[in-house]
Formats: C-alpha cells, structure tokens, sequence
C-alpha cells in the first residue's frame, strides 16, 4: 500500500510570518535567595516597542527562539524567560537536583518572578500576556491578581489545572490496564495515543497503577543510592516526558520525540510537573473560574486546538463560561484543527493573526 501522500505531520513549516531571529539581550535576573534562583531572559523585536510578556508551558517547559515569531518585531518587544528551575534559569532540577530548583518553586514564586522581570526591564505601563498551556494558567493568575498589569491576555490550549483534567491526561485506565489494556474504562487521552499510553503505564509496576502521578512522584522524589537508582529516575522522567510530548500533536513524530526525549529537559520538565500536580498547583480548587470576574475589562484572546488531548477543549469552554457569567466574555475564540502544541500549523497561523491585529497599547 503506497502511503507517501498521507500528512506526516501537523507541526509548522513555512506558516510562519516573521522569521526567527537572535535575541537583541539577554541575561539572568536574581529573583531569590537561600537557594539562589536566578531568571534567564531574553528579549527580541523593537526595544521601544509594545512589551509582550511570553509565558512557556509545562510547569518547567522552558523557552526557545523560535516562540517569539508569533510577534512582528517591528512592533513588539517580546520577553522570553525560563520560569524556576528549567531551561537556563539557574539552579536547574537536572543539574542541581529536586531538593535545590524545587525549594520555593510554587505558583506564587512564579507570579511574583513576572513582576520582578518587569520591573528589573524598566516596564512600567501595561503589557500583552501571552501564554499556552500552563502558560495559559500562569497568565490567567497573574491577571487576577495585576489587573492593572494587563492590556491584552492572548491564550493557548487552555489549563485550568483541576483534578479532574490531571486526571485525563495521567490516569485513565491505568488502574485496569493489565487485564484490559484496550477497554474504555475511564475517560482520557489513551483512548486517542494507545501505543504511546502503553510505555508511560508500563514504566509503573502493576501495583502502584492506581494513582500514576502519585508512582511517578515516588520514583523522582527519591534519593538515589547508586546508578541503577539515578537510570530509573531518568526512565521514568523520559517516560513522562515524551509521553506528554508525543500526544502534544495531532500527529505525532513517532521516530524523534525532540526536545522531551534530551535528558537534562525530560529531568526538569517532569519533576517539575509532578511537584506542582502533587501540590495542586499551589492555588485553591476552582481558582481561576471562582476569581475570573477580575479580568473582566482585560481583553482576552484564547485560541485551542479540537483535537487537544493534553489540554481538551472542554477547558476552554468551562474558562468561557465562567468568563461570561462575569461579565468577561472573550474578545475572540479560535478553535482551530489542530492539537496541543503551539507549533501545531493552524495555531501559530490563528496566534499570529491575533497578535497582528491587536489594538495599540493606550
């Protein structure tokens, strides 16, 4: 059967409408103490123009250069960070262990660090707050709590962090998997990435399956003795990793997982990830949709893909809903044919749109 002509993939190719470029600086920005974490930043576009404030996923996803082509760069001036713990900030949980990049890493660390970024790069009007994903959940906290902050919230794929969305992801039929791999038996992304499902469950012993993100915490939360001890941490965070990374497209690059199948990113992006799950995101249940009423007078882009088995469109819906009982109806809504990843064609084509057609900032 000649299968050349079926799509290979779903990701950008030439969609992108501004090219990628260096950054114009860079630096790292002490944020804490006692550990000493420091912010690697990078900032792009015009220095004088509309500041955008870029939020990654994950939590521990880290940035990369090609996130600030969503932007014209003769209008924005576009600001990349690594959050706590990943990607260049320092310390990181690859190098510097857990018990280090995860002290005092919680979601109101984050929040706090935007504002220190702002400020240490001499912000001090509003800004667009752009973010996907976890970025999406970020951006939405920090908008609650510095409305005054935000001119435009601009979100993807959103995240809205509830038990009940950690669990689809995670945990479907994992508890059933060993006598009925293939049964429906609870709702989740598995129904959808089988294959791909099979090597994240099987990388937990068949007793521990009841509660996954609760094995998975166990294996990186403990302290390795000796080098059998350090590979299954690093199996296991491969495991997570690329399990969210591969599913993160509609179709899926099956021989070459990228930057989630590197040791040092799978290390970071998955303890990092099953600290703040374990910990409920470090915000009280319903958080979001309980405090959307204060967004209300910020315009909000949101864009998600139909086929988003990381985050489902379900989110999204619930974020609006919520959104228009207080008065905070979306400016626009874009679901595009697409999965979860930014990089996904229609979406960075929708995101780049929405960008380009914002109003200026007052």
């Amino acid at each position: 059967m000649d299968l050349s002509r079926l799509q290979s993939t779903s990701t950008v190719e030439d969609e992108w409408a501004y090219p990628l470029a260096d950054a114009n600086r860079s630096g790292l920005l002490q944020v804490d103490h006692d550990p000493d974490h420091r912010l690697y930043w990078e900032e792009y576009g015009d220095p004088a123009g509309e500041p955008v404030m870029f939020l990654h996923g994950g939590p521990g996803g880290a940035c990369a250069p090609a996130m600030a082509r969503f932007f014209d760069p003769t209008r924005y001036r576009i600001i990349l960070f690594d959050q706590r713990g990943c990607g260049k900030s320092e310390p990181t949980v690859a190098t510097d262990g857990p018990d280090i990049a995860l002290t005092r890493n919680t979601t109101d660390d984050l929040v706090d660090d935007i504002r220190k970024l702002r400020h240490a790069l001499g912000i001090t009007g509003k800004m667009h707050v752009f973010g996907g994903s976890w970025g999406s959940t970020l951006a939405l906290i920090y908008a609650i709590r510095h409305p005054d902050d935000v001119a435009t919230l601009i979100l993807r794929g959103i995240f809205l962090g509830e038990r009940e969305d950690l669990l689809y992801m995670y945990q479907g039929n994992a508890a059933t998997y060993a006598a009925q791999p293939f049964a429906l038996t609870e709702p989740g992304s598995y129904v959808t990435y089988p294959d791909e499902w099979k090597a994240f469950v099987e990388t937990i012993a068949e007793p521990d399956r009841a509660d996954m993100m609760a094995a998975y915490k166990a294996i990186f939360d403990m302290v390795p003795q000796n080098d059998a001890d350090r590979a299954r941490q690093l199996k296991a965070a491969l495991a997570w990793s690329v399990w969210e990374g591969t599913i993160s497209n509609m179709i899926p690059k099956e021989s070459d997982p990228g930057k989630f199948g590197e040791a040092n990113f799978a290390l970071c992006f998955a303890q990092i990830e099953a600290h703040f799950f374990a910990n409920e995101l470090f915000v009280a249940p319903r958080y979001i949709v309980d405090n959307v009423g204060r967004i209300a007078n910020i315009p909000t882009h949101i864009v998600h893909g139909r086929f988003d088995q990381v985050c489902p469109l379900t989110q999204a819906s619930r974020l609006i809903d919520a959104m228009a009982a207080n008065g905070a109806t979306p400016e626009s809504f874009v679901i595009t044919n697409a999965g979860h990843s930014a990089m996904e064609a229609q979406t960075v084509l929708a995101l780049t749109a929405i960008m380009d057609g914002l109003p200026p900032i007052d």
